[in-house]
């Protein structure tokens, strides 16, 4: 599967923003340990008064984490947000902050995860998954699920992908930016994208850390920088593998604004120009022109220079609300997104409408 928490010694912000490098199980449930105070500090942000009345159940949030009672018991994803996360107090939140719907899925999981015999994988993915859309059930219309999905194990990935979506109507599916040492563009991976395109599948991003680049800078959270950078990885990946071009009936949703792609969308551009020379056989009507096609949405990215960069490159109908929820609470994102000089028009448009041009179970 993907890299979750890296080393707490070189940073506890990345245990409680969910990415990082595999470590053995003992170091693992060890760093989680030792990272404990970090992770209550998104905890306190909840606490704080909303940036805005919610005044009506409207808000659509398509970044809204859960976690299964063995998840939350095996040292996987350890720490107090974690530990101490509930259906009840979830859907307190998206009371408190006037969220309708949650779009639910994982956030991104243990590199040593992706390394289950594909037995344990289906069985593990499969919890996941009815865990879920039993949510959905007790709670009618609150919320939607993105089915996660193993990767990996392409065999059982192609079975779960028909599961998700024909038994437990799943909205779309949840994949990591990175699986060990591949990218979504990896050939391996060629017959699950050709299953979702055939099905028109929405196909949610969550980011990970990339093997390469776990605790390159002492002291500099994994965080802070690689995992905006393993969303543009992932994203090049599918642009220029052919991938992009050859399943144009997917929808793809980004998460955190797109990683650094809107900032850097412009030399990609020119530098592809330059060094790439099947270039207008991957994107033939340019490269700005792909990223375009995709939505982003706003956990821990609404900010004025994140969404100043993102609103250059699409229009903010392709942008959609998320929290990233327990990890920034929904008050934070809300805050943030009104401190980026958006109209009140903009903003309802990111908040309550832009999801459901893609994902029909909104509409009702």
């Amino acid at each position: 599967m993907s890299r979750f928490f890296a080393s707490a010694a070189h940073d506890a912000d990345a245990a409680a923003c969910g990415c990082c490098a595999p470590l053995s199980r003992r170091s693992f449930i060890g760093a989680a340990a030792g990272a404990a105070g970090a992770l209550s500090l998104p905890a306190t942000a909840s606490a704080q008064a909303p940036a805005a009345p919610p005044a009506t159940r409207e808000r659509i949030d398509t970044h809204f984490h859960y976690y299964p009672p063995s998840i939350q018991k095996s040292g996987g994803l350890a720490g107090p947000l974690i530990a101490s996360w509930s259906r009840a107090k979830a859907l307190e939140e998206m009371d408190r902050n006037g969220v309708k719907t949650g779009m639910l899925s994982m956030a991104s999981a243990p590199g040593e995860w992706f390394k289950m015999e594909p037995e344990a994988s289906r069985k593990f993915v499969r919890e996941i998954n009815d865990y879920g859309a039993d949510m959905m059930r007790e709670s009618p219309g609150r919320y939607g699920l993105f089915a996660f999905l193993s990767m990996v194990d392409v065999e059982g990935t192609l079975k779960e992908i028909e599961y998700a979506f024909d038994v437990l109507k799943a909205d779309g599916v949840n994949l990591s930016t990175s699986y060990l040492d591949k990218y979504p563009g990896d050939p391996k991976f060629a017959p699950i994208f050709e299953e979702l395109n055939r099905r028109k599948a929405v196909v949610y991003f969550h980011p990970t850390t990339a093997a390469c680049c776990t605790g390159i800078l002492p002291g500099i959270g994994d965080s802070w920088i690689e995992v905006p950078h393993d969303t543009s990885r992932a994203v090049l990946s599918l642009l220029f593998s052919g991938s992009l071009r050859k399943f144009r009936d997917i929808t793809f949703l980004w998460s955190h604004g797109g990683g650094t792609i809107p900032m850097l969308s412009s030399r990609i551009d020119w530098l592809s120009n330059i060094q790439i020379k099947n270039r207008k056989e991957v994107a033939p009507d340019g490269i700005e022109a792909e990223f375009k096609r995709f939505y982003y949405d706003t956990a821990n990215a609404g900010y004025a220079g994140p969404m100043a960069a993102l609103l250059k490159l699409v229009p903010v109908s392709q942008v959609v609300f998320g929290t990233d929820y327990p990890y920034v609470s929904t008050e934070a994102n809300m805050k943030a997104l009104r401190g980026a000089g958006l109209s009140d028009e903009q903003i309802r448009a990111i908040e309550t409408q832009n999801a459901k041009q893609f994902l029909p179970r909104l509409r009702g």
